[in-house]
């Protein structure tokens, strides 16, 4: 049976059942198991890479409760990903709040098993850490290209002595040959570094970063044809930190940088993603508890929704 003749996994309807009603699952789909779709919509509820906020940990279960506002069809494209693909929730990454290493493993392992039963994962975080198991998951013996999202590089060698948490993600992906940083492009690097140097290594590993001002003078489109040139048709890994943002729009975050992106600049840019080929894709650093309002975790939730339309075709 092909997948177009399979049953796809549809959104309650707010008309039957109430968006403040049912069970929290991301957009209202049904669970399901990796085997069964196309998108497995996924949390990794871990935040032991923070430096310094956290609560990214809660992530995931706040952006479901939020999604409940997101809706079937795309108000630009007219895209409906729930027709468009087998779509659902297949819950979260076991973690140990107590052992980053350990949880590493168990991450990288619920991973493999999604790309192993043909799925592609669209992650909820979780802090920025986070990203490097979630590749060594998903490898398959090629590295992928990268589209970050983000106010900060995350190509720190190491923090306190210690080269595994949020701010060290890419360039362990890197040097274990992960990513090919030749076709990765970093989007709304900004704010104040600790050292002159900071973005050495980024630079000579030959990752393309877009500071917030360039992208400022250039625009939406220039940056994003850019990207789009440099990963071409090859399988490309997409993330988004929440932090890239400006903290107006989403201050429950756990490093916020004045000066970033409006969710307007955010959701134009996510768009111009579709058509490539978008091995998997997650958006961390949502922290609830440092946004009691729920704003944050609803930008998360309607980023989320954003990915999930670029991963599911090109209209």
């Amino acid at each position: 049976m092909t997948p177009a003749e399979q049953t796809r996994f549809k959104p309650l309807d707010s008309g039957v059942v109430p968006r403040f009603a049912g069970s929290a699952t991301f957009m209202r789909l049904p669970q399901a198991r990796p085997d069964e779709v196309d998108i497995a919509l996924v949390g990794v509820p871990f935040d032991g890479g923070a430096t310094n906020r956290t609560g990214a940990r809660h992530g995931p279960r706040e952006i479901r409760n939020q999604s409940s506002l997101v809706r079937a069809v795309h108000h630009v494209t007219g895209l409906s990903p729930f027709d468009a693909l087998r779509i659902a929730d297949c819950g979260d990454a076991p973690v140990n709040p107590l052992d980053l290493m350990a949880s590493f493993a168990s991450i990288e392992a619920f991973f493999r098993e999604i790309a192993d039963a043909g799925a592609r994962p669209l992650t909820a975080g979780g802090d920025h850490s986070i990203t490097l198991p979630i590749l060594r998951g998903l490898h398959r013996g090629e590295p992928v290209g990268l589209i970050h999202f983000d106010a900060h590089s995350d190509t720190f060698d190491d923090f306190f002595g210690q080269r595994y948490n949020h701010a060290t993600p890419f360039r362990r992906a890197i040097e274990e040959g992960l990513i090919d940083p030749k076709r990765s492009i970093q989007i709304g690097i900004r704010g104040a570094i600790s050292s002159a140097a900071n973005f050495d290594y980024a630079r000579e590993a030959g990752i393309r970063i877009v500071f917030i001002e360039e992208f400022a003078e250039r625009g939406v489109a220039s940056v994003m044809d850019e990207a789009r040139h440099l990963v071409g048709d090859r399988p490309t890994y997409v993330s988004f930190d929440i932090d890239g943002i400006d903290p107006s729009f989403a201050p429950g975050t756990g490093t916020p940088e004045i000066g970033g992106f409006t969710t307007r600049e955010a959701q134009a840019m996510v768009r111009r993603l579709a058509g490539l080929d978008i091995v998997g894709a997650d958006l961390v650093e949502v922290s609830p508890p440092l946004d009691p309002t729920g704003l944050t975790a609803l930008t998360g939730a309607t980023m989320m929704f954003e990915l999930l339309c670029a991963m599911s075709g090109n209209p």
